[in-house]
């Protein structure tokens, strides 16, 4: 009687599993869950995930499976469990997370094949059907992908089906082979006791003549060594050749191998010592209920996740170093996510530290090759502990005990692309499936996520004191003086260790004659600290030198021509003419122009500012200034982010630049000065969490300064000194911007108290996409008039705040309420239109 399985074929738009039996010449195999196979899907192959095993099907003819590639599992149970319900609660097709979950390494596409039959010869075809069958004849046959690849937003699939139904363009399945694999090494390890190298050579050397000390080398090497080693590095050491290696393994003293050559980029780098720190009293408060969680989590209880909320430089990462050890001691793989790759390079090198070769890093800056890599250790086993960004929450671990999810409020753990998800709600759906714990840390946790803990849904631990730290590369003299000069100028805030802030208003800057972007009080204490040998960070959210170029004859602004908004001017490169302007949404770049294109005037002139101008200003008004900048232009490059944090905790400069990857978690003890130059940007944007983005971004960037015994002051610059966010956040008080925020989302009945779906429409042509959107809307709105559906509203439809994004134009509706993703569950959405669950920007 043959086997019957439920297959889910890693295809986007496959919703729910299907069944499928092993025909005779496989029986004898046995298929795990999680195992991978290739099973037939319409009229193509398609790659599948077993997903369990059925006594009887539910249909009366099922068809085989075509071939078997991984009788073993490659996702685990948890993991497969999870994808079933991240696409129930995301509304997202089964297929699409089996197909996101694959590593790359395992992962085979669907595709098909055209090819060119030559039986007619184009005649009056439409020009499209010309230009493929042209492209297809050059090459005898192209795939899907690679006409994708030649057809760039045009739908050539529509054009070439005619050609099809003639016979014109013949079309065959096709499931490709993965685009990484493993690189095989050649291995040799010593075959006899490492006590008997030297008689052995007694025996056997009188006959090598020449290449005596060669193998003799070979020999001892690979003893002292006691495992494989690969044989690169012993034609290094020893200077023998494969010629030397054959002689001694047909002679039985060692043996050859073929192995995979495996990679963890970051923690290969030499590990610094870090001690175990004892707890304050604070943390030693915090750390009893998060042990008892974690335990009462491994006992089959269910408690509620942890939310950490400690002010900056408190010691939150020393309690998460503390969550793992425990978890490793109880047999289990802990995951620590955070949410900047510029985070990774410090907080690798302290749990690498603490739990070294057990540790491996995860993020999207590896190569395919090495995240391929750590993905095969973590299911051999070989690592206990993985720190990355959000797409480490899904590495093959079988006992997962526990996820730190690090700066837990950031919006870069909702990934936007397909499948849509949110990493904290992913995280407390996987610990609830592998019954683990969740621990979230953060100084400015998300609005939802305070109301939660309020709510009594969540934990709350706090730490309310900061833990200083000694300034390296400053001598413990200077310490007490500098301290002594700080203390005149206390705020409130020092009780608790924060950094004094003060706010600038560049409106009065304005009035007093100074048009520098430098306030004159940021301007004196930039001086001071360089004077001091101290360091400083000045913080822009904006890149490039100016953020849009316009004629002052006819009013022209310079635009992205896909994206319709003003191109920002970057620095001027090496042997240019004209500096570069740059999309930062899709990527085009053109040079400034001379002259208007418009008018063809030459008053053109650059407005705003970005990171690079703030550097030029820096280098100009103190030549003496050692300046880095770090934004997303310097850190294109693999290593870019560690070299530019080496390069500043090691004194290398002294003056740091940068965007919102300088506010996240990054401890820097020697910095005494924060400036930031343009404290609204963002905030006046038409989105609800604007102002909560803002406070969240300047209470971190504060929260860099004043991390040692030298103190720290902050300097926030802004055209808005009186709006509630810039304030909180100069004293800051979380607790004051939350009870104005919380008010506010009541009285629009926005999440935390209502839940939010966003449904989106892109299309290249601006009236097609606004004619779907409206034709959408009144398909929703008849079904919610006429179920009487009064816990649910519709907003829209609306054009995007950036449309078009890399030419296409993007429309909007928004649904509010109670339970909306239930009414999307029972109504089927018009072909196109994307789903998000509360999404964290409506941009």
């Amino acid at each position: 009687m043959p086997r019957f399985y439920q297959v889910v074929p890693s295809l986007p738009q496959v919703k729910e599993a299907y069944e499928y039996h092993l025909p005779e010449e496989l029986e004898e195999q046995d298929l795990e869950v999680g195992s991978l196979v290739v099973v037939p899907f319409g009229h193509q192959l398609a790659q599948g995930v077993v997903l369990q095993g059925v006594k009887t099907p539910s249909i009366p003819a099922t068809r085989p499976i075509h071939r078997i590639l991984d009788p073993h599992s490659v996702l685990p149970a948890a993991l497969l469990k999870l994808a079933s319900r991240l696409a129930e609660e995301y509304l997202t097709p089964l297929g699409e997370w089996i197909a996101f979950l694959l590593p790359e390494e395992h992962k085979r596409r669907s595709d098909w094949l055209y090819r060119w039959k030559g039986a007619v010869e184009p005649g009056e075809w439409p020009s499209l059907q010309r230009r493929i069958v042209a492209a297809i004849q050059a090459k005898g046959a192209l795939r899907g992908s690679q006409l994708d690849h030649r057809f760039p937003r045009i739908d050539w699939r529509r054009a070439i089906q005619p050609l099809v139904r003639r016979g014109i363009i013949q079309v065959e399945p096709l499931l490709l082979s993965p685009r990484v694999r493993q690189r095989r090494i050649k291995l040799a390890s010593l075959s006899i006791p490492p006590s008997q190298v030297e008689s052995f050579i007694e025996v056997h050397g009188s006959r090598w003549g020449r290449a005596r000390e060669r193998r003799r080398k070979v020999l001892e090497f690979l003893a002292k060594e006691g495992k494989p080693v690969e044989v690169a590095w012993v034609y290094a050491e020893c200077g023998a050749d494969w010629s030397d290696l054959k002689r001694l393994a047909d002679s039985g003293a060692i043996r050859l191998d073929i192995g995979e050559q495996r990679s963890n980029p970051e923690t290969t780098q030499s590990i610094t010592s870090f001690p175990l720190l004892e707890l304050t009293q604070d943390q030693s408060a915090a750390w009893e209920p998060i042990r008892t969680t974690l335990h009462q989590a491994w006992q089959g209880n269910r408690p509620k996740p942890i939310l950490l909320h400690g002010v900056t430089g408190s010691g939150k990462t020393e309690l998460y170093l503390r969550a793992v050890a425990e978890t490793l001691a109880a047999g289990k793989q802990a995951i620590v996510l955070v949410p900047e790759i510029s985070l990774t390079p410090q907080t690798v090198a302290r749990f690498s530290a603490r739990f070294r070769e057990k540790v491996g890093v995860y993020h999207s800056r590896l190569s395919p090759r090495e995240r391929s890599d750590i993905w095969q250790r973590c299911r051999k086993g070989c690592l206990s502990v993985i720190v990355g960004a959000r797409s480490a929450l899904f590495l093959p671990f079988d006992q997962p005990g526990l996820v730190v999810v690090d700066e837990c409020h950031d919006p870069s753990y909702y990934q936007d692309s397909q499948p849509n998800y949110h990493t904290v709600q992913a995280a407390l759906t996987y610990m609830e499936i592998a019954g683990g714990a969740c621990l979230f840390g953060s100084a400015t946790p998300a609005i939802e996520q305070s109301f939660w803990a309020r709510q009594g849904l969540w934990q709350e631990i706090t730490l309310s004191k900061r833990i200083l730290h000694p300034a390296e590369g400053i001598s413990p003299a200077r310490w007490s003086a500098r301290e002594a000069e700080l203390s005149l100028t206390r705020s409130p805030a020092d009780e608790r260790g924060l950094s004094a802030v003060k706010i600038v208003d560049m409106r009065a800057e304005l009035k007093a004659g100074n048009r520098s972007i430098f306030s004159r009080v940021l301007s004196e204490k930039l001086r001071q600290v360089l004077a001091a040998g101290e360091q400083a960070i000045l913080f822009l959210n904006r890149r490039g030198s100016a953020t849009y170029v316009f004629c002052r004859n006819c009013g022209y602004v310079v635009r992205c021509p896909q994206c319709k908004i003003p191109l920002a001017v970057h620095a001027l490169e090496q042997f240019s003419k004209a500096a570069p302007m740059l999309c930062h949404r899709c990527g085009y770049r053109r040079l400034t122009p001379q002259r208007c294109p418009n008018c063809g005037s030459p008053h053109i002139r650059q407005m705003g500012i970005g990171t690079q101008r703030v550097e030029q200003e820096v280098r100009r008004l103190f030549p003496e200034a050692r300046v880095l900048r770090w934004d997303a232009d310097t850190t294109k490059h693999k290593g870019a982010h560690e070299q530019i944090l080496r390069q500043f905790s090691l004194h290398q400069a002294n003056v740091l630049i940068g965007t919102q990857m300088l506010s996240k978690g990054l401890d820097l003890p020697s910095v005494t000065l924060v400036g930031v130059i343009l404290a609204e940007v963002g905030l006046n944007l038409p989105d609800f969490r604007a102002a909560e983005r803002t406070f969240q971004l300047l209470t971190q960037v504060a929260g860099r300064a004043g991390r040692s015994a030298l103190g720290g002051e902050v300097i926030i610059q802004t055209y808005e000194p009186e709006h509630y966010a810039i304030k909180a956040a100069a004293s800051q008080d979380y607790e004051c911007f939350y009870q104005k925020e919380i008010r506010l989302r009541k009285e629009i009945q926005y999440p935390p108290f209502a839940e939010l779906v966003r449904l989106e429409y892109r299309h290249l042509r601006d009236e097609q996409a606004q004619t779907e959107a409206k034709r959408q809307y009144q398909e929703l709105q008849a079904r919610v008039d006429q179920e009487k559906i009064s816990n649910l509203r519709l907003a829209g439809p609306l054009p995007c705040y950036f449309s078009p994004l890399a030419g296409w134009y993007r429309w909007q509706i928004l649904l509010i309420g109670e339970q909306p993703r239930n009414f999307l569950h029972t109504f089927s959405l018009r072909r196109g239109w994307r789903i998000e669950i509360n999404p964290p920007s409506l941009l």
